[in-house]
C-alpha cells in the first residue's frame, strides 16, 4: 500500500484529533472568554500581527522555544559552569511565554471548529510544558541544577508536541494572519520538473 493511501501514523492521529467532537466542550467554554480578552478589537489587531502584514505567533515561539533549548544544549554539553546561564534561558522563556500565549490564542479565536479543536490540545500541552520549565526553574534556583536539567528535557518532550500541533495549524491549515494583499498578489510559477536523464 502506498503511502498516499496510506497516511503515516501521527498524520492519522493529527486527523482524528481534528475530528474529536468531544473537545466542542471545551471550545464552546473558553471561545467567549478568548474571543473577548485576545481576539477582538485593538488588542486582537496587534495579538494578530495586521500591523505587520503577518502572524506574530510564529515569531514569538521561537523565542521561547530557542531559549529552552539553547539551555538544554548548555545543560547537556556546557559543564557546570554553564549552569546560571541555562537558569537564565529557563527564565527568559517563561518571561515570553505570556505574549506567546497571548498572540496564540488571537489566531485561534478566529479559527475554524476542526483547528480549534486541534488549537485546545495544542494550549493544553503547552500549558503542562511551561508548568514543568517553571519547575526547571525552581529547582535550578535552589541549586538543585541537575534536577533543573532533568525537568528540562521532559519539558524539551512535551513542548515538542506542542510544538509539532502548533505547526500543523500553521503549515498545513495555515491558520496564521496575513495581509490580505498577499493573496491578490499572482501566483509564483512552478519550477520545472527535472526530466530524467537515465536511458534504459
Amino acid at each position: 500500500m502506498s503511502s498516499v493511501e496510506r497516511p503515516p501514523t501521527i498524520v492519522r492521529w493529527t486527523l482524528r484529533l481534528e475530528e474529536t467532537a468531544a473537545l466542542d466542550g471545551a471550545v464552546q467554554v473558553l471561545e467567549p472568554t478568548i474571543r473577548s480578552a485576545f481576539g477582538t478589537g485593538r488588542r486582537g489587531s496587534v495579538l494578530r500581527g495586521e500591523w505587520l502584514g503577518h502572524s506574530i505567533h510564529p515569531v514569538l515561539t521561537d523565542v521561547v522555544l530557542g531559549t529552552w533549548t539553547s539551555a538544554t544544549v548548555l545543560d547537556l554539553f556546557g559543564g557546570r559552569e554553564s549552569s546560571a546561564a541555562a537558569q537564565r534561558l529557563v527564565g527568559t522563556g517563561l518571561l515570553a511565554v505570556a505574549p506567546t500565549a497571548w498572540a496564540g490564542w488571537a489566531e485561534w479565536s478566529a479559527a475554524g471548529s476542526r483547528d480549534k479543536r486541534v488549537g485546545i490540545v495544542h494550549a493544553a500541552t503547552n500549558a503542562v510544558a511551561i508548568g514543568v520549565y517553571a519547575a526547571s526553574w525552581v529547582a535550578r534556583r535552589r541549586g538543585r541544577h541537575g534536577t533543573g536539567a532533568g525537568l528540562a528535557l521532559a519539558g524539551a518532550a512535551i513542548s515538542g508536541v506542542g510544538a509539532y500541533l502548533g505547526g500543523h495549524l500553521t503549515e498545513a491549515r495555515k491558520v496564521a494572519s496575513h495581509d490580505p494583499a498577499y493573496d491578490e498578489a499572482p501566483p509564483q510559477a512552478q519550477p520545472p520538473t527535472p526530466v530524467d536523464a537515465t536511458f534504459g
